[in-house]
């Protein structure tokens, strides 16, 4: 892949935002690949591969963002 991609620079540049911008683009194709492993995943009814990968997410969350997901989580599950 080269920086002139046109569907990998966007995808390279989301990952990098929502990872904080100092990521590497192999740790944004890490993630990346993750993502698209859990959600492949969940068509074989394997909901693991999904925890894990959200569970990569959510440790490069702000620690407000964290609060904010924890408790939307908690009060759906309730």
């Amino acid at each position: 892949m080269t920086n002139q991609d046109p569907t990998a620079s966007p995808t390279f540049e989301t990952a990098a935002m929502m990872l904080g911008t100092d990521k590497l683009r192999g740790y944004c194709l890490e993630m990346i690949c993750a993502d698209f492993l859990a959600g492949a995943n969940l068509e074989n009814e394997d909901p693991t591969v999904l925890l894990r990968s959200m569970s990569r997410f959510f440790k490069f969350l702000p620690g407000d963002q964290r609060q904010a997901f924890l408790h939307e989580v908690t009060e759906k599950a309730s």
